[in-house]
């Protein structure tokens, strides 16, 4: 049974790996270091065991927490219905403290990076989230799904893996090939083309947990060195860290079926249909025509960054005629979780 844990101090063993893996990487490289194992041997079949836990990595603030109460309604929404393959759901929270949300969602309570470690980048965090996660949790499914909190379950979720072949989602603005150069950095001739860096991120990524025991570690290593490096940082941005992700698992000799019906992102995909997750993360905006008017504040609006102090209310507004289905959808599901979890004006408190 997967009980609800309290971390306090990360180990002296995770600190002093991280150190290590980081400043010997900045003088060594990242290849054929002691840390960085045998790559896994890909073996394609179906799972015997399918059911996969759920875990999304967060933080205290109150932006992350309202996204995090409606992501979890909605996983226990659809986690027993037919077709999915859903287990157990952990929100690990990387802020060192436990906050007021752990009563309410299962929650792990890890430690940030070492303090300016991660350069005002906080999600560089995440995969050091990770690392101490996997080391103290007692996890019972043989697979994990990395999510996000600004992810919606829409549709029953299956295991999507096979074996040793986790799943992804193709990210259209992850170009491994068309950035060589600087993949070539991390990744270099003697691995293989850089076309075996997967277009993906870590999230969502359905994986086998012991494969993601093995990678973990590496995808911190990777993350701070690209963070490191002035050209990959500026090259990279805000995605820098899913490049990371990309790469260190590249380094390992994983690949990943690609599943674009995986998750759709309102307001570029229009239609739900057989996907499984929305993902929020695009302001959308619209006249009272329905038109959509990206980059312009709409008329009509939904986007997550108006509430960076605290939830949107209640009952929101909906789009007006001519709105994509997705978007629609989008707006129905976030208000029936507001009207459905208690004390939803009171969640800004921390």
């Amino acid at each position: 049974m997967i009980g609800r844990k309290s971390m306090g101090r990360a180990s002296p063993v995770l600190l002093v790996l991280l150190a290590l893996g980081f400043f010997l990487s900045s003088y060594l490289g990242i290849l054929g270091e002691d840390w960085l194992e045998d790559p896994v041997i890909q073996r394609p079949s179906k799972a015997e065991n399918p059911k996969f836990h759920v875990v999304v990595t967060a933080t205290d603030a109150p932006y992350s927490q309202w996204q995090c109460r409606i992501m979890y309604y909605w996983y226990n929404k659809v986690k027993d219905m037919p077709g999915s393959d859903m287990g157990k759901f952990t929100r690990v929270l990387h802020s060192g403290n436990a906050d007021n949300l752990t009563e309410e969602i299962p929650t792990v309570v890890v430690d940030p990076l070492p303090e300016g470690l991660d350069r005002g980048y906080i999600v560089l965090n995440r995969p050091w989230a990770f690392v101490q996660w996997l080391e103290k949790a007692t996890i019972e499914e043989e697979y994990i799904l990395m999510a996000e909190p600004d992810h919606i379950f829409v549709n029953p979720l299956p295991n999507l893996a096979r074996g040793n072949n986790p799943a992804g989602y193709p990210f259209f603005y992850i170009k491994p090939t068309e950035n060589e150069k600087i993949i070539r950095k991390f990744y270099p001739v003697e691995k293989g083309p850089v076309s075996d860096v997967d277009p993906i991120g870590n999230s969502p990524v359905i994986i086998k947990k012991s494969m993601l025991e093995e990678i973990a570690p590496t995808w911190v290593n990777v993350s701070l060195r690209m963070k490191d490096d002035l050209e990959t940082d500026k090259a990279f941005g805000w995605v820098l860290e899913m490049y990371a992700y990309a790469v260190a698992s590249a380094l390992h000799g994983v690949r990943h079926i690609l599943r674009e019906d995986f998750m759709l992102q309102p307001p570029w995909d229009l239609k739900v249909g057989k996907r499984f997750i929305i993902h929020y993360t695009y302001g959308c905006d619209y006249n009272l025509k329905g038109d959509l008017t990206y980059g312009k504040i709409g008329e009509w609006r939904f986007d997550k960054r108006a509430y960076l102090s605290g939830p949107p209310p209640r009952n929101l507004s909906l789009p007006p005629p001519g709105v994509p289905e997705s978007v629609v959808s989008l707006v129905k599901m976030v208000n029936e979780a507001t009207a459905n979890i208690p004390g939803w004006d009171s969640s800004a408190s921390g």
